[in-house]
């Protein structure tokens, strides 16, 4: 299975670079492909620019002429996600939100005539283009406790990611590992975690 990765973490020695290795060595040793979108590494910008919002605007009558407008690092970007079997993002958490480059992925590669189109509901009716899309999965690391996280600040990950975004556009198979208070686990505890991981990206079906 053709598996994309989106990883967004600027720091190499950091726990989600760990996840990141933990995820790839599963994946491999199942026989998967990878394709790996490391935002930090491309540079990604993730600011949403006059041109992309005209384009956005374009995007339900004139998809191509849209798409003309986009960067060259999003236009880049579209082959490689609706080629894409499975996608995993991993991310850091970072005041209850994603950090920019993965919202900006979010807001200018989830776009339409990229990864879906409108109904004829309109703006408030979404089809996927992800044809061969199969499911995502999120894997996102926070300092966070879990029970403050959905019910003080709201779970906005899941409300804007998992739901906002990949249900919207009818991605049936989501799954979300939250790995919280990171900073006060134990180092056998985060050994746990990977090879919890490891042992999931190798479980993925083909």
């Amino acid at each position: 299975m053709n598996v994309l990765i989106v990883y967004n973490h600027p720091y190499e020695g950091s726990f989600c670079a760990a996840i990141l290795a933990a995820v790839t060595k599963g994946l491999l040793s199942a026989g998967h492909e990878i394709d790996l979108m490391h935002l930090d590494a491309d540079d990604f910008d993730p600011v949403m620019r006059s041109k992309d919002l005209r384009a956005f605007a374009m995007a339900r009558n004139d998809p191509e002429a849209a798409f003309a407008l986009l960067d060259p690092r999003v236009q880049a970007y579209r082959d490689r996600l609706q080629a894409a079997e499975h996608i995993v993002f991993v991310f850091p958490i970072w005041w209850e939100l994603m950090p920019a480059r993965m919202k900006g992925f979010v807001d200018k590669v989830i776009f339409p005539g990229i990864a879906y189109d409108y109904t004829e509901k309109g703006s408030t009716g979404m089809v996927s283009l992800l044809k061969r899309l199969k499911g995502v999965t999120v894997i996102t690391t926070m300092n966070t406790p879990w029970c403050l996280y959905w019910l003080i600040f709201g779970n906005a990950i899941q409300r804007a990611l998992m739901r906002g975004t990949f249900w919207k556009i009818g991605v049936k198979n989501r799954t979300w590992i939250s790995l919280n208070n990171v900073k006060g686990q134990t180092q056998a505890k985060r050994q746990s975690w990977l090879t919890q991981i490891e042992g999931r990206m190798r479980g993925l079906p083909m």
